[in-house]
């Protein structure tokens, strides 16, 4: 009770609990590298009582958070998030809320990487939590924690936050999220569009770090667009069906400006190439 009391209203909390903070980490790439290859790219620690540095660490994360553009239903361009915010924030409120403050040696570690976000939490699933039951199971270590966190909507106290986690990420068609533990530490997991891609990419990146500074708008979705179809010729297309794909009514603006391109930066070939005006012509992702 007293140390509940110093997280969540003491002036100095990591006075008495040292690692009893949120660290941000962001990788450039899959995985994590060490010495001359290491890879961080953002290393940020946030301290103080419990709601200010949840409060915090979430403001800032957002701002990491990427986004791209993608051409939907009748050829608007809709802008999406790598992962739906509920998900990413449950997580690390969650973290906050039923982490063992009594493991002093590490901290809370939210980890971005290219194609996954983890967030890792000192202290295994308590009660009769378990990974396999997490959707239906629900178990307070820190219940005046919980309680506080409760008040201010930041945590579901039966549960259903973590459901929707669930929930939210297939909606989104995205994997589902995967929790393991290990002797000390529960590591959550959310994988976005590039998970299982040989090459990750971030064509219209729109976050505070300016992945398209210096680039209109309309580029970044003019890129986008280039991207979606590469992948949409995964499969060889004619050019009526990449026409109708895009959603365009110009077919000579989809052979000058789209095609054309795509073919001379060489990732799309055709697929009878001797004959470039064939009837019969489609195209093909290089």
């Amino acid at each position: 009770m007293s140390g509940a009391a110093i997280l969540l209203f003491g002036k100095s909390p990591q006075k008495y609990f040292p690692r009893a903070r949120v660290r941000f980490v962001r990788y450039e790439g899959k995985k994590a590298e060490v010495g001359d290859r290491m890879n961080v790219v953002k290393d940020e620690k946030f301290s103080g009582r419990l709601l200010d540095q949840l409060r915090n660490a979430i403001a800032f994360v957002r701002t990491q958070i990427r986004e791209y553009t993608k051409l939907g239903e009748g050829a608007v361009f809709q802008t999406i998030p790598e992962f739906p915010e509920f998900c990413w924030t449950e997580l690390i409120v969650n973290a906050v809320a039923h982490r063992d403050y009594s493991i002093g040696g590490t901290d809370i570690q939210v980890k971005m990487f290219d194609d996954h976000f983890t967030v890792e939490s000192p202290g295994i699933l308590p009660g009769l939590v378990r990974v396999n039951n997490i959707r239906e199971f629900h178990f307070s270590r820190n219940p005046m924690i919980v309680e506080l966190l409760n008040e201010y909507d930041l945590v579901k106290e039966f549960g259903e936050g973590v459901d929707r986690v669930f929930n939210d990420m297939e909606a989104a068609g995205l994997p589902a999220p995967e929790f393991r533990q290990s002797e000390f530490m529960l590591y959550a997991t959310l994988k976005n569009k590039n998970w299982g891609q040989k090459d990750a990419f971030w064509n219209n990146s729109v976050t505070s770090e300016g992945a398209c500074d210096g680039v209109s708008e309309g580029a970044c979705e003019e890129a986008d667009l280039l991207q979606q179809v590469v992948d949409f010729c995964a499969l060889p297309r004619t050019k009526a069906e990449i026409q109708e794909y895009c959603g365009f009514h110009s077919d000579r603006y989809v052979r000058q400006q789209v095609i054309q391109p795509l073919l001379v930066q060489g990732r799309l070939i055709r697929t009878i190439p001797d004959k470039p005006s064939s009837p019969k012509q489609k195209y093909l992702k290089k």
